[in-house]
């Protein structure tokens, strides 16, 4: 593995990762494969667990999805989304056309990201979309299921996004690239 070194904002060294050397350590065992990490910018990111609102909220979108997803598109839940060689994000679906397939899943070809934020949701709506926007991902969800509002952001730029939106649970969300995956929160059935 070839580690880059970084100084961190408290003045330690930091050793820096690349997406290779992260599926390495897998494969050797140093991290599991069930283990949920991200990498940004060579920095490994260790991720929440996953509680119950989210594993609710997760099962009633892949359902409702399921049903309503037109054949020349496909959502993939929990994808490794490798955006450059030092940075790939966990993102809870990903929307694409299906000729693009997972090997060339990039920025430019994400139709949208969704996040589910619970104990996650300052990180998915902060440091999180600016990764997105930064690697051009045209529209991210960040869902709140506490609250019951989710945050559509659009028009990706290096600075972030240009237009965040928040939605409550009635108002119909409608992803601008895949309008048949058009859906409301009180439409999904988010009993356990």
């Amino acid at each position: 593995m070839n580690f880059r070194s970084h100084i961190a904002a408290d003045g330690l060294p930091r050793r820096l990762f690349t997406v290779a050397d992260v599926e390495r350590m897998v494969e050797v065992g140093l991290i599991g494969e069930d283990e949920r990490v991200e990498l940004i910018d060579g920095e490994l990111i260790p991720m929440s667990p996953k509680g119950n609102e989210h594993e609710i909220y997760k099962t009633a979108l892949m359902m409702y999805w399921a049903r309503r997803c037109p054949p020349d598109l496909v959502f993939v839940p929990e994808t490794t989304f490798r955006l450059s060689v030092d940075t790939f994000l966990e993102p809870d679906f990903v929307v694409m056309p299906r000729t693009v397939g997972i090997r060339k899943l990039n920025g430019a070809t994400a139709l949208l990201a969704v996040e589910i934020g619970v104990s996650s949701l300052g990180y998915d709506l902060g440091k999180k979309a600016g990764v997105y926007a930064r690697f051009g991902i045209r529209e991210l969800w960040v869902i709140d299921p506490i609250a019951r509002v989710v945050h559509v952001h659009r028009r990706p730029s290096p600075e972030g996004y240009g237009e965040v939106q928040a939605f409550g649970d009635s108002d119909m969300l409608s992803p601008e690239l895949a309008p048949d995956l058009a859906f409301r929160l009180a439409d999904l059935d988010l009993t356990d």
